[in-house]
């Protein structure tokens, strides 16, 4: 249980008994600060400053500052006697510059400092710039994309300093620096957003899984939210190369991870109270089933094992209910969109969180940066899954407030579409009737849209290594509403299930390690058809960027018939029609049967090919083609 606290008139001095204060500094680094800074003119001003002291325990403590535009309002205790929480309110007539908080206990005293800055200017168009149906995102590992730094590949004092590239459960030493050797590259391609898997520090020893004695390189792992992790070349790294991204008009987007921890991370390890993890008797792992959370037939215990279960036991749940966890992790975010500058948020694992704690941080995120964009991890089984962790059209008993979600209906529809038979509800019709309930969505054009990621089997895998269905997975990333996610190496045909593990579709980029240079696609390391795909993607993406039906305009599809599907971008500058042959027999394109689009037009040609295409086209069995037509 908490103690009583004691205040003072005026809210500058108070006090509060639990054990002896050993005096401490700064210069030791036996006093932590969470968060590490602030910043003036925040919209969130009322910051939770947790005080960690690693060595010793407070105890009649009184907390005082005399800087100018700062109040202390109230101090909190904990069960574990080594924190305390100060409640600070920042007013706007508060200036930048080093905050003293002083410690009393008794004949002992501490002073901390804690750092006010400047706000960065050119939010939404230098930084927190929003990532939207107008960008094309790359999916990237940075442990697996490229080594730009050898020398941070092993860091003294971590757990994990094993790096072996041939083991693909292991670090295998790609880093930031890597990242920013390549975006001339990315530029190239066309990409406009890069999301990273995390980059915040993993000091995690290996574990075992069912993969074997597996390491934390994914990123998944944190250990410490206000720390990027040093193999990957720390802040500096990560502060450069979203400057240099930047500079040549590509967005970064961040992966958050509100979940759960590592088992290494202090609030695990040594917390502040009991209730910051959720506990239970024996282990308990998560159901994984996002239905018991909206079912309205459902039942209490099984959203609890949904909600609080862990994945696995090297991964505490977080207590996002508990209040100074909440505030913890919405500072978080807050002070990384500004440290950092970076413009949008992917959110692991969405659907596992509390429910109100995730509409509280969105919201604190849009007041403080209007133009950032946050998109939700959501494996949902059906549309109104999907929907239902996003800003909807449905009578749900919680209204969730995230501005998009990642597709997960959709792309198995789009993979359906390219596998399966035509049929009633197979093939082409999944995707017709899955697109058909965009209606649940308020807004389907903030989904992030893919056809594989980190966690599936590699999309050239998954058609059987099949050119043909390789173009039509590309026409429909890129023509479909919504913002497309293209999972890196996949423009270069890179393939692999899962199996024996997830890191066999987590292999390197090709060329982007220093012995593998040669291989790299701009060195010309490329095999014909490795050549093609990259082609075909480069000239498509680059298409897009340029059109605004495929970016913004409007959708109107066709029922499809005998495997014949037909749809439309369009908006006052364009109309785009894109044709899918899902079918093994070759079909008639017939433009009478689209006249509500093609009436008024003359002429039709390929964007990509340039072939001008007639009425009556006879296409090929899995032929495709994105069309722009001309009056």
């Amino acid at each position: 249980m908490r103690k009583k606290i004691k205040t003072a008139i005026g809210g500058i001095l108070f006090v509060f008994s639990f054990m002896q204060l050993q005096a401490q500094t700064n210069g030791n680094n036996t006093i932590q600060l969470f968060p590490t800074n602030w910043f003036t003119g925040m919209k969130w001003n009322k910051v939770q400053l947790l005080v960690r002291n690693t060595n010793a325990s407070f105890d009649n403590v009184s907390v005082t500052t005399q800087y100018p535009g700062v109040s202390i309002t109230k101090l909190h205790s904990f069960e574990n006697k080594k924190y305390l929480a100060i409640d600070l309110t920042i007013q706007p007539s508060a200036k930048p510059g080093k905050v003293q908080l002083q410690l009393n206990g008794g004949s002992s005293k501490t002073s901390v400092t804690w750092e006010l800055k400047a706000r960065r200017k050119g939010m939404g168009t230098s930084y927190a710039n929003g990532v939207t149906a107008k960008d094309f995102i790359y999916l990237l590992m940075p442990d697996r994309f490229s080594n730009g730094n050898p020398a941070n590949d092993k860091v003294v004092g971590y757990h994990d300093t094993i790096v072996n590239r041939k083991d693909p459960i292991k670090r295998h030493g790609g880093d930031l620096e890597g990242v920013a050797n390549q975006l001339d590259y990315l530029k190239e391609l066309g990409v406009t957003a890069i999301w990273m898997t995390p980059v915040i520090e993993n000091d995690m020893p290996l574990q075992s899984e069912q993969a074997g004695m597996m390491a934390g390189y994914h990123g998944y792992w944190f250990t410490n939210h206000y720390a990027i992790d040093k193999r990957l070349g720390g802040e500096k790294a990560y502060k450069n190369l979203i400057d240099a991204a930047h500079a040549k008009g590509i967005k970064i987007i961040q992966d958050a991870v509100y979940n759960h921890i590592g088992n290494e991370h202090w609030m695990y390890k040594d917390a502040p109270d009991k209730d910051w993890i959720n506990q239970w008797a024996t282990y308990t792992n998560t159901n994984h089933r996002d239905e018991a959370i909206f079912d309205p037939m459902g039942n209490a215990t099984d959203k609890k094992v949904m909600l609080d279960g862990w994945f696995v036991p090297h991964l505490p749940d977080i207590n996002q209910r508990n209040p100074f966890v909440s505030n913890y992790l919405i500072q978080h975010a807050l002070w990384t969109v500004e440290e950092f500058g970076i413009d949008g948020w992917r959110v692991d694992t969405y659907k596992y969180c509390d429910e109100a704690f995730m509409n509280k941080v969105n919201t604190a995120l849009e007041k403080d940066f209007p133009t950032i964009s946050i998109f939700g991890e959501a494996v949902a089984n059906t549309v109104a899954g999907s929907a239902y962790f996003t800003r909807n059209n449905m009578n749900a008993a919680f209204k969730h407030n995230a501005p998009g979600t990642t597709d997960f209906p959709l792309s198995y529809a789009m993979m359906d579409a390219l596998n399966q038979p035509f049929g009633w509800t197979q093939g082409v019709n999944k995707l017709y009737m899955t697109l058909s309930q965009d209606l649940l969505y308020q807004a389907p054009e903030k989904n992030c849209i893919f056809l594989d990621n980190h966690d599936m089997e590699r999309f050239v895998s998954m058609i059987g290594e099949d050119m043909n269905k390789y173009k039509m997975g590309m026409n429909l990333l890129f023509t479909l509403r919504g913002i497309p996610q293209l999972y890196y190496g996949t423009e270069l045909w890179m393939k692999n299930f899962k199996d024996p593990n997830d890191g066999m579709v987590r292999l390197d980029f090709p060329g982007g390690f220093p012995n593998d240079l040669s291989k790299h696609p701009l060195a010309g390391g490329l095999t014909p058809t490795e050549n093609a795909a990259y082609q075909y993607v480069k000239a498509l993406a680059n298409f897009r960027k340029k059109n605004t039906a495929l970016q913004t305009g409007k959708m109107m599809q066709y029922l499809p018939k005998d495997g014949l599907y037909v749809y439309f971008r369009y908006d006052e500058n364009s109309t785009i029609m894109v044709v899918l042959n899902a079918s093994s027999k070759s079909n008639t394109l017939e433009w009478k049967q689209y006249t509500e689009k093609t009436k008024g037009f003359s002429q039709a040609y390929d964007v990509l090919s340039g072939e001008m295409l007639t009425d009556k086209k006879l296409l090929a069995p899995m032929e495709s083609r994105v069309v722009l037509l001309s009056k």
